[in-house]
């Protein structure tokens, strides 16, 4: 089920209250505030080590918060994580095993009800939905191939589409333009355009410039956490996050 952009309800698809994390006596977050309306679209940006993947599990329930709390699509995180989808930073797999696209997809739908999430046997309907969500990437004539055949961008593009076999209401994808060509970029973004129409989308990226095309907010993680509007970071901001100069944002959008 997917909410449109439309969706008037007063429930956010996220909501951080005062959350703090800690590894042992180190602080990875402190005091961390803010909401993503549902059908927002928004990016997680900051240093290696800012805390930026860690904010991302404690939203899918992976992790748990220290101090304050969490809500997600109006429950805890752990209740509502088959209603997210998940792209995960870096896809672990052996490329000698024989997999294809659509076995990758459709371990999107493991942990769903009944016996096709529990044990991945998964009837017409599920192999439906996962060619229909390789459709939505444009990889659905490639659903027969060996996954380890394709090309870095394509594997992307499956991935995602991994992250939509569940039907979720809220998508998060952690760096989905790591180590892809230029045009492999231009087609994940055109991919997220029209996911946006529809869901919920949280991205963490390094890329400012990728994700400014899709998004009018960023939330700038550095153990604490400052919300721009895109036509806002500037040269400064970048330089206070991260501390050196990034590839810089479009400012051409508008709040």
């Amino acid at each position: 089920m997917t909410h449109s952009k439309t969706d008037s309800s007063p429930t956010p698809a996220i909501s951080v209250e005062n959350v703090s994390f800690f590894f042992g006596p180190m602080p990875v977050l402190e005091q961390v505030n803010f909401s993503v309306a549902r059908g927002e679209s928004i990016s997680i940006v900051g240093p290696n080590g800012g805390g930026k993947t860690t904010l991302l599990k404690l939203v899918l329930g992976l992790l748990h918060p220290d101090e304050g709390r969490i809500r997600v699509l109006g429950q805890s995180p752990i209740d509502a994580r088959l209603r997210m989808g998940y792209m995960p930073q870096r896809a672990e797999h052996d490329l000698q095993f024989p997999v294809t696209v659509l076995d990758v997809v459709l371990m999107g739908c493991l942990g769903k009800p009944g016996v096709s999430g529990l044990f991945g046997w998964h009837g017409p309907a599920g192999r439906r939905a996962a060619v229909e969500a390789l459709d939505r990437v444009g990889m659905a004539d490639y659903r027969r191939r060996s996954f380890a055949a394709l090309s870095g961008g394509q594997r992307q593009r499956v991935l995602i589409a991994r992250a939509l076999a569940s039907r979720p209401e809220l998508l998060l994808l952690d760096e989905p333009t790591a180590n892809v060509d230029v045009a492999s970029e231009t087609r994940l973004l055109e991919v997220l355009r029209q996911l946006e129409q529809e869901m919920t989308i949280v991205v963490v990226s390094h890329d400012l410039g990728f994700v400014a095309e899709i998004v009018r907010k960023v939330i700038c993680v550095n153990r604490q956490v400052r919300i721009h509007p895109t036509s806002q970071i500037t040269g400064d901001v970048i330089r206070d996050l991260y501390e050196q100069d990034m590839r810089m944002v479009e400012h051409d959008q508008h709040l």
